[in-house]
Parts: structure tokens; C-alpha cells; sequence
């Protein structure tokens, strides 16, 4: 019998003002059995840096070749911007970069030198493709934001970013390892 996925529901409130985008996002999360809190919060982050009307949660988790952690399509159905986190296979990123306009990694956790080590060649060879590094002290830290029901609101300024929940505040300093501004 396969387990099910646990659904928590979070209220985001971006405030980006880098991008000059203020918005609430009512979001419902699918969590795998196998994902972690942390990793579940890193798409909620990732989201927030990303927030988009548009942009969504895809269905499976890590699983599927043809599907990322997020995406945002246009209307015609083109995939604009691809969204994975973690430390995914470089054979699923070449994919991404070329089924999408752009595609971000968030990758996190102590196997980010090794994976980074083994994978550069091929990701500095995709011009669509930025390597973002969040520091395994935040992520943790995040972590603990992870309830069934969650109110959670984002601030982007100038590089910087914080996630806060209703008594707590979290300030994730990440590193562009490739691409991007």
C-alpha cells in the first residue's frame, strides 16, 4: 500500500521589493512521505523568491524527469521557468534547460560540494540555468516554520531575505553560484 501525501496549507505574504512585487498567496503543499520539513520549506522559499500569480507547485515530488519542484507556464502551456531543489541529477537539469526559458536551482545540505564538484562542467555549459546556495544553518532553520497550517510572510530587499512566521523571523543569506544578475 502506498503512503499518501500530507497536505499543509500556508498563507505567504510576499513583500519583494526588488522586483516591486506585494502579494498573499494562499498555497497547499503536498508533502511526500519521503520529503522532509526542511526540503518542504525550501520550495515555500523558493516560491516566495519566484512569486508569481502564475506560478505552481508540480505534482510529484523528485520522482519525475518531466516535472519540477515548480513551474510557471505561460498560457499556451510553454514552461517559462523551471524550479528545483536540492541537489538534482545533472542529466535532469540539461533536460530542464532545454524544455524551459530558465530554470533555478536551490540547492542546499552538506552534499552541495560534491554534487556542485561532479556537476559544474555540465551546468556552466546551460545559459538558461542559475545555481543558487542556501546555507544549511537557514534551512534548518526553516524547518521549524513546517506546521499543518502555516501564516508565513517573505521580505526581499535589497539581496536580502527573511521568511518569519508569527514568532519567529528567519534571514537566509544564499550565494548565486551561477547565472543570474
Amino acid at each position: 500500500m502506498a503512503l499518501k501525501a500530507t497536505v499543509f496549507r500556508a498563507d505567504l505574504q510576499v513583500a519583494d521589493m526588488e522586483r516591486n512585487y506585494y502579494a498573499g498567496h494562499a498555497l497547499t503543499i503536498a508533502r511526500h512521505p519521503s520529503e522532509t520539513d526542511e526540503r518542504m520549506m525550501v520550495r515555500i522559499l523558493a516560491f516566495a523568491l519566484n512569486a508569481n500569480e502564475s506560478l505552481s507547485f508540480a505534482q510529484s515530488i523528485g520522482s519525475s524527469d518531466d516535472e519540477p519542484d515548480l513551474w510557471l507556464k505561460d498560457l499556451t502551456g510553454r514552461i517559462q521557468l523551471w524550479i528545483e531543489v536540492g541537489l538534482p541529477d545533472d542529466k535532469k537539469i540539461r533536460r530542464a534547460c532545454g524544455r524551459s526559458d530558465r530554470v533555478i536551482v536551490y540547492s542546499y545540505g552538506r552534499g552541495f560540494d560534491l554534487w556542485w564538484k561532479q556537476g559544474r562542467e555540465s551546468f556552466e555549459r546551460s545559459s538558461n540555468l542559475e545555481v543558487i546556495v542556501l546555507p544549511q544553518v537557514a534551512t534548518q532553520a526553516l524547518a521549524k516554520f513546517s506546521k499543518k497550517s502555516m501564516h508565513l510572510n517573505c521580505t526581499i530587499q535589497d539581496g536580502q531575505v527573511w521568511l518569519a512566521d508569527e514568532t519567529e523571523s528567519v534571514q537566509v543569506e544564499f550565494e548565486r553560484r551561477l547565472g543570474g544578475a
